[in-house]
């Protein structure tokens, strides 16, 4: 039932993505370049509403403390964040909308899926060295977060209430989402359909 769950979840999600136009290379590029931010202001918006609900929820005792998840900071994050961009800024797709791209008929994502699964098999066969650099050693007490977060099984870096910290830091998300123009940087945004 899991599996139907989470193909029921995904197509749901990915149709959102292509409605939003996420699965479209010039939307991206028009969001990164500051000229078009429908987008970022989605996105915003989504991570805002997202941390309320969950922190609220964690507060209310309505979702489970157990269920969060925190991920080890070091320095290869950084790294692979610098390169994500990179890539996402050059062909126009991130990992998830690539594959929705892929999905509605775009082909130039499929170059870019190609892309992906080489770049993964290249750090799968250089994983030792990458491992022996210390590049990824935990940095930062390893996985925290930002506030303590009661019944989790991780320490926070300030002594201020997690829950509170990520309510906050959602009604910011989402007090941005709603004030961001449509646009910085001026010109057209030419549509390009899929091929």
């Amino acid at each position: 039932m899991q599996i139907v769950l989470a193909i029921l979840v995904g197509g749901a999600f990915g149709f959102v993505l292509d409605r939003i136009g996420a699965t479209n290379p010039n939307v991206i590029t028009g969001m990164l370049t500051l000229r078009r931010l429908r987008l970022m202001k989605t996105i915003l918006l989504a991570i805002g509403t997202g941390s309320i609900l969950m922190f609220g929820g964690q507060m209310l005792g309505l979702v489970e403390v157990g269920h969060m998840s925190v991920k080890a900071a070091y320095i290869g994050v950084f790294i692979g964040g610098l390169l994500l961009g990179a890539g996402w800024a050059a062909s126009g797709f991130c990992p998830g909308t690539g594959v929705c791209a892929a999905a509605t008929g775009r082909r130039d994502a499929l170059f870019f899926i190609a892309g992906g699964l080489l770049g993964a098999a290249a750090y799968m066969a250089t994983y030792p060295a990458w491992k022996a650099s210390g590049l990824l050693a935990d940095i930062a007490g390893g996985k925290v977060t930002l506030g303590t977060v009661p019944g989790s099984a991780y320490a926070g870096i300030w002594a201020v209430s997690g829950d509170l910290l990520g309510i906050v830091l959602g009604l910011v998300f989402v007090l941005v989402a709603f004030v961001l123009p449509e646009g910085i940087g001026g010109g057209h945004v030419q549509e390009m359909p899929a091929e």
